[in-house]
């Protein structure tokens, strides 16, 4: 916990689910602690709750697909603090359904949000903390950037592009100061598929999985600062998403067979004529 302390981040995504969580385990750790999101009164929310806890936040209204207001509060935080710890780029959205079914402006939405905000989190960040010396970026990904995800094509490939961007930057900023790390989170209690676009297809057969294999946001932002403070590249949860990862990195056949089955299941159950 003393790694976090006196510190400050910004938490994009920091309303709901794994930001929120972030935001409220980082706020107990004695961050300083910036909730952005698009959802205002969300966002004054958590901030509020955190403060009333004895911890330290403040809410920020941001939309990750405009780059000239994440490099505002990015500026604004290090002219407040005199220095920017974290950066949480964490804010995304899921959209559900076949290729085939699918538009244009489906899918540049999905790039929009969870990749080019990402993108633009991590370059007004990045550029602030080469200038300072020091800072750690997080970046959210998904097991789904890790292996094969039909069904949810359009945001696997926006992930695997947060993993591509993680993973190259963090050798290009290790000598400057700079830590990268990406989280692949597997199912995570949220309500980021319940509140997904769905497109011919029912969206309750995402829903369908063990609870065992669902992990609460509290732990998943344990898990995830956990990483952070060993500047771990890869934090990977949980165990069974761990496998699937080592599977497709050793048998991607064996691996494949299995995500073939799952995909046939889904075309069964949840497809909508």
């Amino acid at each position: 916990m003393e790694g976090f302390r006196d510190k400050v981040a910004i938490v994009t995504g920091g309303a709901s689910g794994i930001g929120r969580a972030l935001c409220e385990e980082l706020g107990s750790r004695g961050t300083a602690v910036v909730v952005a999101d698009i959802q205002a009164k969300g966002a004054g929310e958590v901030a509020a709750a955190i403060s009333a806890a004895g911890g330290r936040a403040r809410p920020a209204t941001l939309d990750v697909c405009r780059p000239e207001e994440v490099r505002g509060l990015v500026q604004a935080t290090a002219v407040e603090h005199g220095r920017l710890d974290y950066m949480f780029n964490n804010a995304g959205i899921a959209l559900l359904g076949e290729v085939r079914h699918m538009n244009e402006k489906q899918w540049q939405r999905i790039l929009d949000i969870n990749l080019l905000g990402v993108m633009h989190g991590t370059l007004a960040a990045y550029s602030l903390m080469v200038k300072q010396g020091f800072g750690h970026i997080v970046n959210t990904a998904s097991h789904a950037g890790l292996h094969p995800m039909p069904g949810t094509t359009f945001y696997a490939m926006a992930k695997y592009g947060v993993v591509g961007l993680s993973t190259s930057l963090r050798t290009e900023g290790a000598e400057l100061g700079v830590k990268v790390t990406v989280v692949c989170p597997g199912p995570v209690r949220t309500p980021i598929f319940a509140h997904a676009e769905a497109v011919k297809i029912k969206r309750d057969f995402f829903f369908r999985m063990p609870s065992f294999m669902l992990v609460e946001p509290a732990k998943a932002a344990r898990l995830i600062l956990d990483g952070v403070a060993r500047n771990r590249l890869l934090i990977i949860f949980p165990f069974h998403v761990r496998l699937l990862w080592w599977l497709n990195r050793l048998h991607p056949g064996i691996l494949d067979f299995l995500v073939r089955q799952g995909f046939r299941a889904l075309r069964k159950y949840g497809s909508e004529s």
